[in-house]
């Protein structure tokens, strides 16, 4: 399969029209923003790192049921996906607390939160991804109820698997974002699942092994990426 045009380029992804109008290749680059794109970085082995953890990731959700915009991985940094029609807002699951809600709220970081929060976000840069509920997505018409109560099923889901694989690592799954769109009318779980949209503490020392490294400068971007891949078995 290969590319053909460049059909969007986010802050750390690519995507590229194929032969296919059903596929996309998504390529995965060695940028690192944050605020919002305001501060990026380049970081060395980062897109084929977050590649291939990607496709680990998307391979065990499929092979627990859920549907995947994952095709099959087609080059270190590069792979191919199925084409969906993007729902505009960004599902969020909070195990602990950290980042925005610990600024939102005043609580302590790292506290537990039982049941898990289930947050909506409306995708746009320019407003900062605003917080959003059910009932703007259905006046604003950027999902119906029926695709709304789909994705928040998937997300819980994906939570109570996710949340396991890490456990087994020796990792806190502390919070991570999940993107939808539709296929064929059907939700599937779309763009990406790495480092760089969720939380990953170790469970003794509560190291932060996520993007948090390079959002707070602490350094050790690739290397904590790389020790997570490596406690879940991804061969880099």
């Amino acid at each position: 399969m290969k590319k053909i045009n460049e059909l969007y380029r986010g802050k750390a992804k690519t995507v590229h029209t194929t032969e296919d109008p059903n596929l996309l290749i998504l390529e995965f680059r060695n940028d690192t923003s944050a605020l919002d794109g305001e501060r990026i970085e380049q970081f060395d082995r980062k897109g084929m790192i977050n590649n291939k953890f990607n496709h680990f990731i998307m391979t065990k959700l499929s092979e627990a049921g859920i549907k995947t915009q994952l095709v099959s991985m087609i080059s270190d940094t590069e792979s191919l996906v199925k084409k969906l029609d993007m729902v505009p807002v960004e599902c969020v699951i909070r195990n602990r607390a950290a980042g925005s809600l610990v600024r939102r709220l005043g609580v302590e970081e790292g506290i537990a939160l039982s049941p898990p929060l289930f947050d909506l976000f409306l995708k746009n840069d320019a407003l900062h991804d605003p917080m959003v509920n059910e009932s703007y997505c259905e006046t604003f018409g950027w999902v119906n109820q029926e695709n709304l109560a789909q994705m928040k099923t998937i997300s819980y889901k994906v939570n109570e698997i996710l949340s396991e694989l890490f456990k087994q690592a020796g990792l806190i799954l502390v919070d991570f974002k999940l993107e939808f769109g539709l296929f064929d009318g059907e939700v599937v779980l779309g763009d990406e699942f790495s480092p760089d949209g969720c939380r990953l503490w170790d469970v003794e020392t509560l190291e932060k092994m996520d993007k948090d490294r390079f959002r707070q400068h602490l350094g050790g971007v690739i290397e904590a990426y790389e020790a997570v891949a490596k406690r879940l078995g991804v061969e880099l």
